[in-house]
């Protein structure tokens, strides 16, 4: 039996500013957004090539605001920091160790992001 992750909360204090943020800055695609009534508000965002979602949204988590910590995987992790930099977004140096290099970056809550490149495998 595969067992796929497809979608992963992630909590915001403003739907509209994170959307933007995950769009403009991040790159993500806007895969649907619909409003059920004021207590209740998906949206979905997909990385490029992901397989996996994120959800935002109203009434969707009872998790706090930037407390959520989620990693993406790219073939070239200085590749993606040169295009997350010229999205405007503010990520740091590339991080080198024996599990991979890594960049970083925070939505505007907080939420943490790490960008991964797998080291070599034999």
């Amino acid at each position: 039996m595969d067992w796929k992750l497809e979608l992963v909360s992630i909590p915001v204090t403003d739907v509209d500013r994170a959307k933007r943020f995950y769009t403009e800055k991040a790159g993500f695609h806007a895969d649907h957004d619909h409003q059920v009534n004021d207590n209740l508000r998906f949206v979905q965002l997909t990385p490029p090539g992901s397989a996996c979602s994120i959800a935002l949204g109203v009434g969707l988590t009872d998790a706090a605001p930037g407390s959520a910590q989620v990693q993406l995987v790219v073939a070239d992790v200085h590749a993606a920091r040169t295009e997350l930099l010229r999205r405007g977004l503010d990520v740091g140096d590339v991080q080198s160790f024996p599990w991979g290099s890594f960049v970083y970056f925070r939505d505007p809550d907080g939420n943490k992001w790490a960008v991964q490149q797998l080291p070599p495998r034999p």
